[in-house]
């Protein structure tokens, strides 16, 4: 089953997708946000495209877990989606996804510009491969995946 991730922000959203055993996520693509009908048809489309069974969403929480205005915007993504896609999604928090997005990109050498087109993509994997890890360590425990 393939979960595809997202990490929404106000001029892009960043893509990634899972293999078909729910183990590893990959980038997919960086999605220039163009309107709210379009920017939600794109995402389901892709997640049609992929056979995704799943769209994890990433939530910028604040540091006390809070949702402000940036989650507010991202919640309402959320449920437009959830209309459009007519797919589980999961909200999963990225506190510092974007943050050690940011670091792994500089640690691998990446010129700032080079960041700047990938970042987004970067953090999208980060977000689902958390919650991928997540869903098996749920598993193994024998709680199940609980969101």
């Amino acid at each position: 089953m393939r979960l595809l991730g997202l990490d929404v922000g106000d001029r892009t959203i960043g893509v990634a997708l899972s293999d078909e055993t729910a183990t590893i996520a990959t980038g997919l693509t960086t999605l220039r946000r163009v309107g709210p009908r379009r920017d939600l048809k794109m995402v389901a489309d892709l997640a049609r495209e992929r056979d995704a069974r799943e769209i994890v969403v990433g939530l910028p929480l604040g540091l006390d877990g809070s949702a402000g205005s940036q989650a507010q915007k991202v919640l309402a993504f959320i449920d437009a989606l959830k209309l459009v896609a007519r797919l589980p999604i999961v909200p999963w928090d990225e506190r510092f996804t974007t943050v050690a997005a940011q670091q792994a990109l500089i640690e691998g050498d990446v010129s700032r510009k080079g960041r700047r087109a990938v970042v987004d993509k970067v953090a999208a994997i980060l977000i689902l491969q958390n919650y991928l890890d997540y869903r098996k360590t749920a598993e193994a425990e024998g709680r199940g995946a609980i969101v």
